[in-house]
């Protein structure tokens, strides 16, 4: 039997003292708390969240009705999840783009890390979250999205003003790629100043539509090139990539010591690589080292976003066109990726905001 003097107002607050393990805070912190209602038969909770939501409601109520127990004494519980993305601060010198509320670098130190596949199924669980979301390919010299978003030989239209260029769609994700208009056979024989203007332009002169996210392929490294670019590019928040070996963190701790420099934000980092598991017999090795990244990310006062494993899966389905999160959405390898964007987006969630659209634009003229 339900407790018939539980009130909205109780269950509400013990609802805002719930600590979401994705947002580090609580309920009443995040302000997700949205309507309660309570009847005989049931609870109905409506939560806002500032991330995607879809697939996270059967963890989330199964979460809540352990929290809830008592107040819900044998109800049953009707969750409501929300999304209210919104487009938080960039670099002080910057402003952000007209139509995407936010852009995220995904960057390494060194190459070979699997930063692009992370990139690419970073966006591709965004998508499938519910999120609007685009994906730049930044790496001028090594532009792999082409391939790994099953969009080869493909090359975007042109708009009618002959001015921009229309994004091609890859799984419900708009992409944009040097890849799309140079023979893949050929290398860029380019100085750093050509390609800064080269990925200047394919940002700025792409029709984006109204995107919640554009992810950044950044070019590996931490030199000239990628200093100017995260100086160029107004940017929410960077993530870091890398395996647990030393000396891809010592390249990684470059990286993020580089996006401190020009006001970036990281939100955190990825190991990627993270643990092996046979595929024939099920040994689970830790080929490059183990906790490497949980280290930095104490060092730095930051997130670990996610532990991926390496799985020649995973290869496969890059290089086929179909990267993980659309090749077996339901799978265990999927299941690494969807968590890591939605620690992700969560931690953005967190950050200071943009408020600048909110007011008017005030011209001061001479009279």
């Amino acid at each position: 039997m339900s407790d018939p003097t539980v009130t909205a107002g109780a269950i509400r607050a013990k609802l805002a003292a719930y600590t979401d393990p994705y947002l580090a805070q609580t309920l009443a912190q995040a302000r997700a708390v949205g309507g309660v209602s309570v009847s005989p038969e049931a609870v109905r909770i409506g939560l806002i969240y500032g991330f995607p939501v879809g697939g996270y409601g059967a963890e989330l109520a199964d979460a809540l009705e352990t929290h809830l127990s008592e107040e819900l004494a044998g109800r049953r519980l009707d969750l409501a999840l929300e999304a209210d993305i919104a487009s938080h601060a960039v670099q002080k010198t910057l402003k952000p783009l007209d139509r995407v509320k936010n852009v995220i670098a995904v960057a390494s130190g060194k190459g070979g890390v699997g930063k692009s596949t992370t990139a690419a199924n970073l966006a591709l669980a965004w998508s499938a979250q519910g999120a609007r979301v685009g994906l730049l390919d930044a790496d001028i010299y090594g532009p792999s999205q082409p391939l790994m978003m099953g969009l080869s030989g493909r090359t975007p239209d042109i708009e009618a003003d002959g001015k921009h260029m229309v994004p091609l769609r890859a799984y419900g994700v708009e992409v944009m790629s040097i890849g799309f208009m140079i023979d893949p056979a050929q290398p860029m024989v380019w100085r750093g100043p050509m390609v800064t203007q080269a990925l200047t332009q394919l940002l700025q002169d792409t029709n984006w539509s109204e995107l919640d996210y554009l992810v950044v392929d950044m070019p590996p490294g931490t030199g000239d090139i990628q200093l100017t670019l995260a100086q160029r590019v107004p940017v929410s928040g960077a993530v870091i990539v890398t395996t647990p070996q030393d000396i891809a963190l010592l390249d990684a701790r470059k990286g993020l010591k580089m996006f401190e420099k020009v006001d970036v934000r990281v939100l955190g980092v990825v190991e990627n690589m993270s643990v092996h598991v046979c595929s024939r017999c099920g040994h689970a090795e830790h080929l490059f080292g183990s906790g490497g990244g949980a280290r930095m990310a104490a060092e730095y006062g930051i997130p670990l976003l996610g532990e991926l494993p390496l799985d020649i899966r995973i290869r496969e389905e890059a290089d086929g066109g179909t990267p993980t999160v659309v090749a077996e959405p339901d799978g265990a390898r999927a299941l690494a990726y969807l968590r890591m964007a939605r620690r992700t987006a969560a931690r953005l969630a967190t950050l200071n905001k943009d408020y600048s659209k909110r007011f008017p634009k005030i011209t001061i003229e001479p009279t």
